[in-house]
This record gives C-alpha cells, structure tokens and sequence, in this order.
C-alpha cells in the first residue's frame, strides 16, 4: 500500500507551525525545482531521445522509396565532347518487406521495453532530486540554527567576561580565571565562524540544487506515516521502486535483441519495383553509330525478391553472442539494483530510528545540561565552582543543543530517503500544485506513429535556471561585529 499520497496532507501542514508569512515552505522548493532544475530537464530530454528509437525500428518495415538522376557525356576523345553522346537517365525504386524473420518486431518491442525503463529511470531521477531538494533544505535550517546557538553562546560569554574581569577588579576573581573566560570567547567566536561558513556552504548547495537563493525558511511540515519494521520498508520498496522497474525493462529488451539478432540468420522477402527513363538529348545517332531511334526510352518493374542469406562470414552468431552477454549483464545488474535498493532501504530505515533515538537522548541530555548550568551558576556565586566548571557546562550545553539540532535534521533527511528508497517521493506523491505535471507518454504517443522523414522539434529552449550573479546578502550570516563585544584582553 502506498503511503506517499499522505506527503500532501503532510505539507499543507506545514503552514500551521507559525512559519512566517513570506518563508519559502518545503513545497514552494519542490516545485520551483520541478519546474526549473537542468538535472530534471536532461532527464526528460534523455526520454525524449529513447522515444525516438520506437519510430526508428518501425522503419524498417515500411516501404522504401529513392530515386537517382544522372546525366553522362559520351566522348571520342577528351577535346571532342560535342561528338559523344549524351544521356539523362533517372530511375525510381521501390522495396516494401514482406517477411524479414521477426527482426523489426522484436527491434520494436525492445525499443519498447527500453522506454518504459526510460520513464522509470525518469521516476528514480525526480525521486533522487527530490531527496537533495530536502536534504539542501534542511542543511540550511539545520546550519542557520547552529549560527544562532553559536551567536547566543559568544553573547553568554561575553557576559561572562564583562562580570569576571568586574570581579576581578574587586579581587574576587583571579587573573587565571579571567584568562580563561577570555579564552573561551575566542573559542566560541572561531566555532561562529566556522557555523557561519557551513551555513554560506549549505545555502550555495540550496541555490544549485534548487535554483534560487534561501532567504527565509518554514519548518518542513510533518513527514507522512513510515512503516513500523525495515522488512515492511524493503516489502513496498520491492513492488514499487522505480530502479528495480527500470532494470526489469532493460534486461526485457536486452532478449528482444537476443531475438532480433538471431533473424538475420533467416531469409528476407520484399516486394520490389520501379521505373528507368533514360533521354539521349537528341544525340541518339551518335550513340547508336548513325542508326537511328527514339531519343527517350522508359521501363517499368515490378516483382519480390527472395534474400536467402547463406554464409555471412561469422558475423550474424557474433552478433547473437554479443546480444545475450548483453542480457546477461542486464540480468546481473537487475539483481545489483535489487541488492542496492534493499541496502539503501535498510539503511535509510536505520539512520531514521537512529535519529529518532538520538532526538530523544539529546532532548534528555539538554534538559540536564540546561539544569546543571543553573546549578553550577548558582553554586560559582557562593564560591563552591569555579569559572572553569560555568564555562566547561555553557560549552556541554551548547554541544547538547548543536547535538540535538543536528539529530532533528538527520531523522528528517532520512525519512525522505527512506520514502525516495520505496519509490514513493516522486512529484506524483507530492501533490505539488504549481501547475501540470510532465507527461512522459505525450512526446512518446506524439512521435511512435510518425513516418515523415523531415518531421523535426522546434528548437529548444532550456528551461533551468542559471546562478550566476552576486549572491543575495545574508543578514543571519553577516561577519560577527566585534566592535559590540569586549575584546578579550588580560589583566
């Protein structure tokens, strides 16, 4: 039973997490990438390009019609050409098979198989980009979160300083642990850094994969019901992933051109025929030595030729061997794409319970350090801690949070995984509302029964947005100021 449907409940939640009004939602990223994503789009046109070998195949059993035009110059000697004769010849030809031993069928039935594995790849590949889309998405929450506990913490500790070098001056305090109040400011303001440069690098990410730059962000809306067991997971990924279809048709076409392969040993029949005009331009005594006749002469024909190949030089039981170690290898790696989905769902099933844990664990482990903070404060009042101790439990506190920030991100990042791994984070299972879906079967249905031979698409215009340009400035990821903070300096 599908459970992504429920992804459309599940972001139309979304707005009721007191997001402000003008955030960019989870759904708003999908679409945009949807509509505006180059991976997406050469996906697409890659079908387009497979879709193609459905009207190729068929060719071959239609009727084939060329014609050539010639004219000649007789001569009696290379400065003598006004003596020779002269002739204009043109000729029409006609061939429609009537029997060519299955090959065109089962050419058409492997280019058949081979889009249908084309529109399944196509499923893997809006899957896959949808599991980045989220993936960039919660980086930059995640990160934006870590710079703003990592700002609070430099706020705290500069406070810290303020009151430790106060109580320094009335001889409360010593130079040491001044020092190292002063000591771990510079720490916390270095770890800022390094969050504000981890937040640039996740929001650079979120504009390549999404196209746009991340000002503000809601909270992603709530992930839909999961399944309760890894084997209930790997159950649904089995019968619905889009990767293991995709292997199943191309291993299907691979023995089609087993089949194809092996009619060329068999004989072809085709219906032949035609007409030859050929005009001497009055020059008919010349070419006949003074004889005489008719300038023009015309002849038509018609009949069926039998092709009965007898000896072709090894050629065709290469072509057959080299066709089934083409489907052997597409039977192996069917099962290697067996083996991987099974592995990655699994293994996205693992990291969610895992990060589901470790939330619970770090919201424990806050909740007690944000306590033992209090306590140590309290207890540094009445000169039973040190300064080190408050600063050692400020710095527990803020890896507990970072900790449990973090693990929020991991479960989520890897409930979507696990969705994409049971083929169920596909634009259908989105409900994304920003206008129609991409129709795999229009071009297909479009092109399959086109005979003409100047039948060409428009020229195309790519729709992916470029990145290029100044990036957007970033208030949350501005330098620190230090000018409204102490400087740390020793006493």
């Amino acid at each position: 039973m599908r459970t992504g449907g429920k992804i459309v409940a599940a972001l139309l939640a979304g707005v009721a997490l007191g997001a402000p009004a003008l955030a960019t939602t989870l759904q708003e990223a999908f679409i945009q990438t949807y509509n505006s994503s180059p991976a997406l789009n050469a996906a697409r046109a890659q079908l387009r390009a497979t879709d193609e070998g459905v009207p190729i195949a068929k060719a071959e059993s239609r009727l084939q019609a060329s014609s050539t035009l010639g004219l000649s110059q007789n001569t009696n000697g290379i400065a003598r050409l006004n003596n020779g004769g002269r002739t204009l010849t043109a000729q029409l030809n006609l061939s429609y098979p009537l029997f060519q031993g299955g090959r065109v069928k089962n050419a058409i039935n492997a280019a058949e198989s081979r889009v249908a594995g084309g529109r399944a790849d196509l499923r893997t590949t809006e899957g896959n980009i949808f599991t980045q889309v989220v993936a960039a998405y919660m980086d930059v929450i995640r990160d934006a979160s870590i710079v703003d506990l990592n700002k609070k913490n430099v706020d705290v500790l500069n406070t810290n300083l303020k009151a430790s070098r106060d109580r320094f001056q009335v001889g409360d305090l010593t130079r040491t642990d001044v020092a190292q109040s002063e000591a771990r400011l510079s720490l916390a303001r270095s770890q800022l850094v390094t969050a504000q440069g981890n937040l640039t690098g996740s929001r650079e990410n979120f504009r390549r994969v999404i196209g746009i730059w991340p000002e503000t962000l809601a909270p992603p809306p709530a992930l839909p019901p999961l399944p309760a067991t890894p084997d209930q997971a790997v159950e649904t990924a089995l019968s619905n992933s889009p990767a293991i279809q995709a292997a199943g048709a191309i291993t299907q076409a691979a023995g089609f051109d087993v089949r194809a392969a092996r009619a060329q040993r068999l004989p072809t029949l085709a219906a032949v025929g035609g007409t030859n005009y050929n005009n001497y331009l009055g020059t008919i005594n010349q070419v006949s030595g003074g004889f005489g006749g008719d300038n023009s002469q015309g002849s038509n024909s018609a009949g069926i030729a039998l092709t009965v190949p007898l000896y072709q030089g090894g050629l065709v039981g290469a072509r057959v061997r080299q066709a089934q170690a083409v489907q052997n290898q597409a039977a192996e790696q069917g099962i290697d794409v067996e083996r991987q989905v099974i592995a990655n769902t699994r293994a996205a099933f693992a990291s969610y319970r895992a990060a589901a844990e470790a939330i619970t664990a770090n919201q424990q482990a806050v909740s007690a350090n944000e306590l033992a903070l209090e306590g140590v404060r309290a207890e540094n009042r009445v000169g039973t801690r040190t300064v080190l101790e408050v600063l050692n439990a400020e710095q527990e506190l803020l890896n507990a949070q970072v900790d449990l920030v973090s693990a929020q991100h991991d479960q989520y990042v890897a409930g979507f995984a696990l969705l994409n791994a049971m083929g169920e984070a596909e634009a259908r299972d989105l409900g994304l509302d920003g206008g129609s879906l991409y129709d795999p079967t229009a071009n297909y249905n479009h092109v399959r029964r086109w005979i003409g031979d100047w039948s060409d698409q428009p020229q195309y215009t790519p729709r992916g947005t470029r990145t290029s340009g100044p990036t957007p400035e970033a208030p949350d990821v501005a330098p620190y100021d230090p000018d409204k903070t102490v400087t740390p300096r020793s006493q």
